[in-house]
Order: structure tokens, then C-alpha cells, then sequence
């Protein structure tokens, strides 16, 4: 059974990996649209703030929420492993696809599918669930709305000044927000991964109920995302950086700082959300104050059909995985 712990574990640091390879659009599709910063520096700077916030973000409780999802009692490491496997295969197919999804759902989708495979509906912790389901179309309305409220203040404060000075320095500025919503990005995502070795530990005995998280856990899953991220995930940086919206460097900072505010908030509370929501919402608000028809609705419509059906798609997956692995490693 170790054996098969440090494999759960080692899946768990694989799929942050992917994680940020995989929503590295959300970090940088902004900021490299708007032509601030090349692809390549764009990457580098999303990881370097990705890992930062290992260290500016301490708390975990992120990781506790997503820990809790699923019943201790119930939970094996069958179920874990089967959850992240299921994840896995939905993140590598939308990126494959190019199409903006969620991580975060796909990893709590494949985790309730695989725990449900084994109990039933008894082994999860609705409370816990059911404030992830909530915040699946909460999350981003509030990062629209707060970046259309930015963006409208934004063009207020500015109406009187120059085009070309507006331009130069809201290219400055976007640094500053997308290093912002970098760090929002790594200290929500990489805890999902540590929620799920954190009851990995605590099932096998390695860790009390209730304990401490070691810190070796918090400082693999977020060095794996940094890494991931440093990758890019382009197939779904042009989604997120121009089909939504065209963009100009103060909407891009706009935008971005309406995601950082949203995912501070939720981080500090210990809601899990989805970053990719999060910044759609926001780039969809920045685009609104030049009118409806600057946003297109059909790729924003797909986008959103896409998110309906991950959570019920890595459920099956994580299912389907629990019981194959059930097969050669026990419940």
C-alpha cells in the first residue's frame, strides 16, 4: 500500500502539472493579446507568480474544502487515484480541443464520480459540494461584473488624456495585474491537488485528522503548476485572448485585475472556483463597455455548454477509472 500511495500522491503532482499547462490561457492569453509581453515572456512571468504564491498565500483553505468533498471514512485510495485519473484524461482531451475548461471542476467532477462508484451518494459531503456547484455560474458573473465596473472607471478617469499615453501606461500596469492574477491562479489551483494528497495522507495513517499539511505537499503541487505553466497551454490562449473579445492593454489590466479581486475573495473564504470561469467572465466584462456586439456570444455560448458538461463528463471518467483500477488494487 505505500507503493500505491506514492502513486496517488505522484498523480495528484502530474495533474497540477497539466493543470497549468493547461489553464497557463487564463494567466496569460491577456496579456499576450494585448502585445504587452511575448508568448515566451508571458509564460515565464505567469510561473514565476504561479510559485510565488506559495509563499504570499499561505493558508490552505482551498485544500481543506476540496479535502472534505468526499467522506474520510469512505474515501480510499482507489477513489483518489481513480478521480485523478479521470481528471486527467478530461484536461488532455479539452486542451487537445483547444477548449477552455475548468481544472478545478474536472478534478472535483472525477473525485465525487469515483467516491460516488464505490458508496454511492452517501460519500459525499454535500455542504462541501453543493458550495463548488454554486459558484460554478457565480463565479464568473462576479468577475464580469467587476471588471466592467473597473473598465467603466477606468475610461472615466481617462477620458481626458491622450490615446497613446492611456496605451503606454496601462502596458505597465498589466504587468503589475497579471502578475496579480497569477498569483490568484497558482494559490487556487495548486491547493486542489493538495487537498486530495492531504486525505491520501490522512487515510493512510501518515497524517492526523485534522493535522497540519506537510510542507513538502504544498511546495511540490506548487512547483509542478509553476512548471506546467511555463509550458503554455497555446492551444487555448487564442480562445481566451482574442475570440471572446479584442482587448486593449487597459481592458486587458481590467480584466485581469477583476480576476485576481475575485480569486483572493474566494481563496480567503476556502471556496474552491474555477480560475478559467473566473477570467472568461472578467475578459467578457471588459469587453461589454463597448457594447454588446463586441462580445461574440456563440464562441462565449460554447465556451459555457463546455463547462456544463466537465463535471458530469470527469464524474463518468472518474468512475469508470475507479472501477478498473478496483480490479488489480482492491476497493
Amino acid at each position: 500500500m505505500p507503493d500505491f500511495l506514492f502513486i496517488v500522491v505522484g498523480l495528484a503532482i502530474a495533474f497540477d502539472f497539466i493543470n497549468g499547462f493547461h489553464d497557463s490561457a487564463n494567466s496569460i492569453a491577456t496579456v499576450v493579446s494585448t502585445r504587452v509581453l511575448t508568448p515566451f515572456q508571458a509564460v515565464i512571468w505567469a510561473a514565476f507568480f504561479n510559485f510565488v504564491a506559495f509563499k504570499l498565500m499561505p493558508a490552505h483553505k482551498v485544500a481543506a474544502t476540496v479535502g472534505g468533498i468526499g467522506k474520510t471514512e469512505i474515501v480510499t485510495l482507489t477513489v483518489l487515484a481513480g478521480g485523478i485519473c479521470g481528471a486527467i484524461v478530461w484536461n488532455l482531451f479539452t486542451w487537445w480541443r483547444g477548449i477552455p475548461t475548468s481544472s478545478s471542476h474536472a478534478l472535483l467532477g472525477g473525485f465525487a464520480g469515483a467516491a460516488i462508484a464505490k458508496a454511492g451518494f452517501g460519500a459525499i459531503n454535500t455542504h462541501n459540494i453543493s458550495t463548488t456547484l454554486l459558484f460554478i455560474p457565480l463565479a464568473p458573473v462576479i468577475g464580469m461584473a467587476i471588471a466592467f465596473t473597473i473598465s467603466v472607471m477606468v475610461i472615466n478617469l481617462c477620458k481626458n488624456f491622450s490615446y497613446t499615453r492611456v496605451d503606454k501606461s496601462f502596458r505597465g500596469l498589466q504587468l503589475v495585474s497579471s502578475a496579480l492574477y497569477s498569483v490568484g491562479h497558482g494559490s487556487n489551483d495548486a491547493q486542489k491537488s493538495m487537498g486530495l494528497i492531504w486525505v491520501a495522507l490522512i487515510i493512510t495513517g501518515h497524517v492526523d485528522k485534522g493535522g497540519e499539511l506537510p510542507s513538502w505537499v504544498a511546495l511540490s503541487c506548487f512547483s509542478a503548476m509553476g512548471l506546467g505553466t511555463l509550458l503554455g497551454g497555446w492551444r487555448i490562449v487564442k480562445t481566451m485572448g482574442q475570440k471572446i473579445t479584442k482587448l486593449k492593454p487597459f481592458e486587458g489590466f481590467c480584466a485581469e485585475t477583476a480576476g485576481a479581486i475575485t480569486l483572493f475573495g474566494t481563496a480567503s473564504l476556502g471556496i474552491p472556483v474555477s480560475t478559467t470561469h473566473t477570467i472568461t467572465g472578467s475578459i467578457m466584462g471588459a469587453g461589454l463597455t463597448k457594447g454588446l456586439n463586441a462580445v461574440k456570444w456563440g464562441v462565449a455560448g460554447n465556451i459555457m455548454i463546455a463547462w456544463i458538461v466537465t463535471i458530469p463528463a470527469s464524474a463518468l471518467m472518474g468512475g469508470i477509472f475507479y472501477y478498473t483500477l478496483k480490479v488489480f488494487v482492491g476497493a
